[in-house]
Order: structure tokens, then sequence, then C-alpha cells
């Protein structure tokens, strides 16, 4: 393995290639010529596996051309061509072509590498209607006697039970199936990643017709989805014979459900796509999905039938080789706006149908919420506000106090009073000055005497102050507490314990990240969810710099004085570091890997439609340092999520609920994930 930190291999990537090459019918030696000249491509662009179409050496369309000598001998001849230029050519190549076993023929996937045939994979599933003709031709991998044959000079595996392992990358394991295995309710790549598997290909011709290409995505994508798996298609393209049919090109690689490349179709030349996959990210998936082990152990049979092909492939070492991906900088937000226009609808209602069935199961009519001027309390107070109309209550009945302190600035006050007019709700301001001044008499500290010192207890009488008073409001006025607290808070453990912000009666926003609130609170503005109304409120509270307000500032007060994120690092970092985190369960230095390749400089920025998005770039010495103060935080700070109230899940990126995704002890140490971190170079 590559020891490079700036290396794809050694994050367990892969980089796989899906190529098309011209060809021309019955004339294998010139269709080898355009394989090999495209498998340099792929050798070029550091890649290590590369898959070709279905009979690709003697093209789909032979017809009974098949059953000429002359053309099988010449196949594999061209199959030796193939071999030759794989001990020059560090690729493992899967080519297609037909190849006489036991008196009969077979369409075969041949898998190539170092001047070796590693194995020979015959197809399953032989179509024989509409315009396929193939029982015609060939005969089923089921009707094979041998296991072993002989084939240019060397002794080669034979089969439809044959994977194929790379001994020194340990998640690349792979396996062939031909095109119509694929179109089966239960194609054999199914059993082959259960049996290991983690790189599906699917060496296919497949002519097109209208809508094809479509459910082509849909079967390739789903495979990949189920398996667990990334899947490499190809297809046949310019060069088939078109007496009947015609041919588009299309190669398609996806991961787990995810495109990560597709070709332009209907081409005029050869050509190749790429894509990196992450072997690490699709065994982490099987690992923690129970059911997956259940299956293996559900289809042992087929499972413990195949055979493994091991063999030592030569990775790129070269102290450079980034991703050739997409690594989102925001992944709980989507960057296309109209994808991610969808999501925040969604989850703004998995948040309002969740406080309304908790407001009917509980017989509350009223909420009592603490509104700041800030970010999450304002997206609470949204929610609140629908879920009022979806039980058709008044918004009155939302009960929503500020409570302006020591460092509350004019603009967080202001906008929090122009907040609770746009929604319509019952409006109170508590000045919470005095009773904390008496707070602070009676525990004896400094500020009471006169003396700026503002430390955590100072900052926390406040908070605990306001959270007090909201309970006990609560209680007057037969409601209950809605937590305004959101996931990023809850990872860093930025919040006040118990008696503060951390507690309420059920927090709306609690697995919901602060990237994806201020899209939220933006999405609520502008796709005028509260009507024709004024939301320019809204935009101002997204623009307003994130802060605690618990410090007061040397200056004036007319903005916030503290910045939470000059604290615990830019949260669009520490989302980032969160989700791959407590998602996949990367390694620091995974992490930072992945961040470098999305922060890095991009001409057309992350956030190409989004006039409004800052796009910042961070160095490796910035995401480690802001990496490093994430991975204090979030394994020290298990305390306070152990005893977090109720709350709805809204995304596949996880919550941090005890009773639900994370569950994690209290008392963990944070120093192997700081360990690892120190492996992370400063640039």
């Amino acid at each position: 393995m590559p020891q490079s930190f700036h290396n794809l291999y050694t994050h367990d990537f892969v980089r796989v290639a899906v190529g098309v090459p011209r060809c021309r019918v019955a004339d294998p030696l010139y269709n080898a010529q355009q394989t090999v000249a495209l498998a340099e491509q792929v050798a070029a662009k550091g890649a290590v596996l590369a898959a070709f179409p279905e009979l690709g050496l003697s093209a789909y369309t032979c017809d009974d051309l098949f059953h000429q000598r002359a053309l099988l001998d010449s196949v594999q001849v061209a199959l030796g061509k193939i071999v030759e230029a794989s001990i020059r050519i560090p690729v493992a190549m899967i080519v297609g072509m037909p190849l006489r076993v036991d008196h009969r023929l077979f369409n075969c996937a041949v898998v190539v590498y170092g001047g070796r045939i590693l194995g020979v994979v015959p197809k399953i599933y032989l179509p024989n209607y509409n315009e396929f003709y193939e029982v015609r031709q060939f005969s089923s991998a089921d009707d094979a006697v041998s296991t072993e044959i002989e084939l240019l000079g060397q002794r080669v595996p034979f089969g439809a039970d044959l994977l194929f392992q790379a001994a020194n990358l340990p998640l690349l394991r792979f396996h062939a199936e031909i095109c119509e295995d694929v179109w089966v309710p239960i194609p054999p790549s199914s059993y082959a990643a259960l049996a290991g598997a983690t790189v599906l290909v699917n060496l296919s011709a497949s002519n097109i017709v209208v809508g094809k290409s479509d459910y082509r995505h849909q079967l390739v994508g789903q495979q990949s989805g189920r398996c667990m798996a990334a899947y490499l298609y190809s297809s046949a393209g310019r060069g088939e014979s078109t007496t009947d049919l015609s041919w588009d090109g299309q190669a398609l690689i996806y991961e787990n459900g995810e495109m990560l490349a597709e070709a332009e179709r209907f081409q005029d030349d050869s050509h190749v796509i790429f894509a990196d996959v992450d072997l690490e990210r699709l065994s982490r998936d099987r690992m923690r999905t129970n059911t997956w082990g259940d299956s293996v152990r559900r289809h042992a049979q087929q499972v413990e039938a195949f055979r493994v092909v091991k063999f030592a492939v030569e990775l790129p070492v070269q102290d450079v080789l980034p991703l050739q991906r997409t690594v989102a900088r925001y992944p709980y937000v989507p960057a296309n706006p109209a994808v991610r226009d969808k999501r925040c609808m969604e989850v703004y209602n998995i948040q309002v149908m969740a406080l309304v069935q908790r407001l009917s199961a509980s017989g509350m009519k009223k909420v009592v919420i603490g509104i700041s001027g800030g970010l999450d309390s304002t997206h609470a107070l949204l929610v609140c506000a629908k879920a009022m109309d979806r039980l058709e209550l008044p918004r009155t009945n939302i009960l929503a106090y500020t409570m302006p302190g020591f460092a509350t600035s004019t603009r967080t006050l202001e906008q929090a009073r122009r907040l609770m007019d746009f929604v319509g709700c019952t409006a109170h301001e508590i000045d919470i000055r005095p009773s904390c001044i008496q707070m602070l008499q009676d525990i004896g500290h400094p500020y009471s005497e006169g003396k700026e010192e503002y430390d955590v207890t100072f900052e926390n009488v406040q908070a605990g102050e306001r959270t007090s008073k909201l309970f006990r409001l609560a209680n007057h006025h037969n409601g209950i507490v809605i937590g305004t607290g959101d996931l990023s808070e809850l990872a860093l453990g930025w919040c006040t314990y118990g008696v503060g912000d951390h507690m309420s009666h059920y927090n709306v926003n609690a697995s919901v990240p602060k990237t994806l609130i201020s899209h939220l609170v933006r999405w609520v503005a502008e796709s005028r969810q509260f009507g024709e109304a004024d939301s320019q409120v809204l935009l101002d509270v997204v623009n307003t710099e994130i802060s605690p307000e618990l410090v007061p500032g040397k200056a004036n007060d007319t903005a916030p004085a503290q910045s939470t994120q000059s604290v615990i690092g830019p949260y669009e970092l520490q989302d980032f570091n969160l989700y791959y985190t407590l998602r996949f369960g990367f390694t620091p230095a995974k992490v930072a890997f992945l961040a470098l390749h999305a922060w890095k400089d991009r001409s057309a920025g992350a956030w190409p439609d989004d006039a409004h998005v800052v796009r910042n770039q961070y160095t490796l010495k910035d995401i480690k340092q802001n990496l490093a103060i994430f991975l204090r935080r979030f394994f020290q700070s298990q305390f306070k999520r152990t005893c977090v109230p109720n709350a709805p899940k809204v995304g596949s990126g996880g919550s941090l609920s005890p009773r639900g995704d994370w569950r994690a002890p209290s008392d963990a140490e944070s120093v192997v994930w700081l360990e690892n971190l120190k492996s992370v170079p400063d640039a």
C-alpha cells in the first residue's frame, strides 16, 4: 500500500474504469488493439481495474459467425495480444469473448493481469426473447463441466463462481457477470457481494431503444445499493452491426446507489470513464448493517460455493494522487438548488409532523419557546408555527419569550421582536439580568462585586436562568418547552448541561446540523412558507454572526460580541467532520484527506448557483487544527448526549440520541483519534 497521505490508495480508495472501444464486427485484432489503447489510458490515470464490453474482442453482433472456427481462433490470438500487453500495463482488464470449452461455446468475461489469465467467467442467463437469440449460439455457465481449462498455455479457473481478490488491497474483491445476468430477479452478483465482492462488474453489449438508458440507471443503481457495492457497467458502442439494432456505448459506475460516473452516449470514438471507489465506505456500511450478515448466513450455500483467485496488484505509489470524485463540502446540504429545496421541504415537514404528534399524544395545546434572534430558535419557532397550523390551533398558542441578558445585542433583540411579530405568536420579553445578578450574589461570584469576570459560571448562570424560566412558564401555562439546540452543538458539547439550553420537553432541531438549519431558514423565507409576508427578518437572521451572547463586548452592542466559531471552529468544517466520523467511522486521517479534497480551491466553487454563499478555503493545517478541536469535544462530551430530550431523526447522516444512532460511553477518551490525527501532515 502507498504510504503518502496525499495518495488516494492510502485511504482505501481504488480508481476503476469502464472502457467502450470502437469495434469492428469479426475483426478481433482490431478490437484488441482498441482495448489495449484504452487500457493504456486507464493505467496513465492511476486506475488498476478496467471493464470492457460483452464479447468485445469479437463484437456482440456476429450472430452465426460465432460458429466459424476462423473467428474463434482469431479471438484467441487477440486475447494473446491483451495478455502480452498486460505485462507492461498494470491494470486488471476484464474483456469479453466467445470461448470453446467442453464442446460448447460460452459467452465469457476473461480477467487478465500481469501476463496472466486470472480466470474465465461464463455468462449464466442467456436471453432468447425479442431481439435476442443467444441460446442459438451459446451455452449457459450452468451447463459447464470443467472448472479449469487450458487457455493460451495457462491453466485457468473457469466458472461463474469466481471472485478476484487483490492480495495487497484487502478490500478490493471483484466479481464479473455478463449483461442479462443483472436483469434477472436474483443476479449472480447478489451472491458474490455476500461472498465479499465489493466491486461488481457487468460486461454488457445492450442495444439501445427509447427509455432503456434510464432503466439501466435504475437497474445498476439499485443493484449497487442493495449489494452495498460499486457496480461497473459497460455496453457496446460504435462499430457493432446495425442490421436491426443500434448502440449507444453507455458506461456507468455506481457506488452504493450513487452514480459516480457516466459516459456520454453515442460517441464515434473509443472512450473511457473513471471513478474513485471508497472501498472502506462500502465495507463500513456492510459491517454496521446487521441484516447483511443475516443474509450471508441465510445464503451460506451459495456464498461458500465461490472460489477466490488472489493476485497482487501494482498500485500507483506516487506521493500525490488526488481524488477525482466529488466530495461535497456540505454533506448534509445538497449543492444542487432544486435538490436542496426538496431536502429542506422534507426535513421541515419531518420536524413539523413530529411536533404535531408529540402535542397530540400529550394533549398539550401550547408550547413555550425562548427566542434569541439567532438561527436555531428562529427555525424552531417556524416549526412550531407550522405545527399549530396543522393542528388548526391559533399561533397565539405559541408562547414565545425573548430574554435579554448582559451581552444581548440590539441586532438580535430587534430580530427576536420582529420574528415573533412575523409569526404571529404570543410575544413576551423578560429581562433576566436582575435574577442573574441575584444568583451571582447568592453564590459569591466576583461579578456581583463589580469585577469584570466573565467565566463559565457567569455564562451558565444566564443560560440556566433562561431555561429555568421557560420550564416554570410551561408549568404555569400548561404547555411544553421546545428545545432549539441543533446537532452540531450536541456533537461539540456546545450547550449548558442540565438546567441550561441542553434541556427541554421536546427538541425539534436535535438532529439537524447548523449548516442545514441556515438553509432551512433561507428556504422558508424564499419559498414564502408563511405567505407573502415580509420574510426579510429571516434572511437577516441567516446573516447574523452565530453567538451565545453571554459575554459583553468592549465596544458597542449593536452586534454580537462573541463568536461561537472562533472557539469551536467553523461549523462548515465541523459538520463535515461530524458526518464522516458519525456516519462512517472513518479515521481522522481519512476525514482530513476528504476535507482537503472538498475544500481545495475549485474554479467553479462549491455552490456555483448560490451567490450568497461565502466560498471559504482551508489549508490542510486549518483542517487538522479544527479536526483536533472536534475530536476532543466530540468524544469527551458524551455525558451531555446520554440524557438529551426526545427529538425526531431527520437524515441518514445520523442523530446523536442515546436511544437511536449513537450509543457511546460517557467516560470514553479521545486519545486514539488524536493519535491517528498526528499522521496527517501540515501541508
